[in-house]
């Protein structure tokens, strides 16, 4: 019985699966492709980490993180200026260690 993933996976899912005696079916994706399904994987990987507890959440978030690190090579985005706008915008906006939630804003 085949079941279907067409999702983007990790560079030796295909070698794990065979190495455990199973059959599968992989292609490599066009750039386009690629830089699509990555997107949709950061997506998939969120809603994974944001369920997570525990261990599962440290797994989700470098998975996360794999991902994240998978479109910065793509798009050419150098980790030092993510790093470097993430302190200019924790400076101007403040990160979520204050734990606020926003309950209303008067618009007039």
């Amino acid at each position: 019985m085949k079941m279907a993933f067409n999702k983007l996976v990790r560079d030796r899912i295909p070698e794990i699966i065979r190495a455990a005696g199973k059959q599968c079916a992989a292609e490599v994706l066009s750039e386009e492709d690629y830089q699509q399904a990555l997107r949709q994987k950061l997506i998939e990987e969120a809603h994974e980490a944001a369920t997570a507890i525990g261990d599962d959440l440290i797994k989700e978030l470098t998975d996360l993180y794999e991902v994240i690190d998978g479109l910065m090579l793509v798009y050419h985005v150098d980790r030092e200026a993510v790093v470097k706008i993430q302190e200019e915008r924790r400076a101007e906006r403040g990160g979520f260690n204050e734990r606020l939630r926003l309950l209303w804003v008067e618009t007039e």
